[in-house]
């Protein structure tokens, strides 16, 4: 029955380009790129591929959009009034947090990163390099190592929900940190000693928490380097 009512209440909407970018992230969330078929998104959307056909060419725009929709949307995480490394780790935290709750958008942002979704990452942060006052032939370098950063961790957050998922499905993180903290408390104390010893620190870390603390340390070793007007 609620189904019924979902699919009448979507007919009685026009079908719209949003329309579709919305249902496509909610397929995109349910069950990753692979289900996101035209097939699939016109059930959902109680229609006919060729109608989607008409606002959308094809699956790769269809993911860029999508991804597009999630990034801006994420980018609105900086206060008003803040400062520009205030900014710059509110916007980071803001990425960060879109590729925790949509796994998906982090690999179509490492694959093509001269597509827009990335271009509103690679603008807002590379203007707040430049209110920082970092020097501007350093100013591409600094965003490179602040981008391969909030990517790269991203990432390893989403491969490592999807690898809890599929080697426990229904365990929580806090269940799966303790099994791999046990894991590495157990190794051998001559082969792994630095392992060991940070294995306690793994099982009470929070993910958030690290990636800012990381962020602070670029951007200390950025200001440190290249910065020719004071920070803040």
């Amino acid at each position: 029955m609620a189904t019924r009512k979902r699919r009448a209440e979507r007919r009685e909407q026009p079908l719209s380009r949003e329309r579709i970018v919305e249902a496509a992230i909610e397929l995109l969330d349910a069950a990753g790129e692979g289900g996101l078929t035209f097939r699939a998104l016109a059930e959902r959307l109680s229609t006919g591929p060729g109608a989607i056909y008409w606002h959308v060419a094809g699956k790769d725009e269809l993911l860029e959009a999508a991804t597009d929709a999630v990034v801006a949307d994420a980018l609105t995480a900086a206060p008003a009034g803040a400062t520009p490394r205030e900014t710059i780790r509110a916007l980071a935290l803001g990425v960060f947090d879109a590729v925790d709750a949509h796994p998906w958008v982090g690999n179509d942002l490492s694959r093509a990163p001269a597509r827009s979704p990335m271009l509103r990452v690679f603008e807002r942060v590379g203007r707040q390099l430049q209110a920082l006052g970092v020097a501007h032939a350093a100013q591409f370098t600094a965003l490179s190592a602040l981008q391969s950063y909030i990517l790269g961790t991203g990432g390893l957050n989403a491969a490592n929900a999807r690898a809890q998922h599929l080697r426990a499905p229904g365990t929580d993180r806090t269940e799966f940190i303790d099994a791999a903290a046990d894991a590495w408390a157990a190794l051998d104390p001559e082969e792994y000693p630095f392992t060991r010893g940070v294995a306690e620190q793994l099982r009470v870390h929070d993910d958030r928490a690290e990636f800012v603390a990381g962020i602070d340390i670029i951007l200390d070793g950025i200001t440190a380097r290249w910065a020719v007007a004071p920070a803040d």
